[in-house]
């Protein structure tokens, strides 16, 4: 699977791989390789990119068109 979302959105904000790798704390030729799809994204990346872009994990995966995040999770009251 080719990751075009998840390069797009970094291109939209004028973001080098070097720099979103250093928010996410990964090397930028294993995330050069998650963009091109040669590696699948681990989860926890998934997550830390779908809260920097403040969007869903679908989305970036092209599961729905909705950009808009879905509402956080309440929380239970013990």
């Amino acid at each position: 699977m080719v990751y075009e979302r998840i390069r797009n959105m970094r291109e939209d904000k004028d973001l080098s791989q070097e720099k979103l790798c250093e928010y996410l704390n990964c090397k930028q030729r294993t995330y050069s390789d998650y963009e091109r799809g040669k590696l699948d994204i681990p989860t926890a990346l998934l997550i830390a990119l779908a809260d920097f872009h403040q969007t869903s994990i679908d989305y970036l995966l092209g599961r729905t068109d909705q950009k808009m995040p879905y509402p956080p999770h309440a929380k239970k009251r013990s």
